[in-house]
């Protein structure tokens, strides 16, 4: 799962211009909204899309469990895991 959690490091990074950030930066257990990475809704469009692209995951916009999904990169590690198609 650290290889995974790793991973969605660097694409929150990439995906969301991060510069001055580096994957070792990010708690993975921190929030990634609000307080933590302090990201925003379209931040997290940007995301899922990423995560789709990357790991053919499909979240739903209207899903309620979005905000527990995106909670933290913990947290997508473990969506992805469970969700990805192989």
């Amino acid at each position: 799962m650290q290889a995974l959690e790793q991973e969605i490091k660097k694409l929150v990074i990439e995906t969301l211009n991060l510069e001055d950030l580096k994957p070792e930066d990010i708690d993975p257990a921190a929030p990634l909204f609000v307080e933590g990475l302090g990201l925003d809704s379209i931040d997290a469009l940007e995301l899922g899309l990423a995560l789709q692209k990357a790991y053919g995951v499909a979240l739903a916009s209207d899903s309620k469990e979005n905000r527990r999904h995106f909670a933290s990169v913990r947290a997508l590690a473990d969506f992805v895991s469970a969700h990805r198609k192989s």
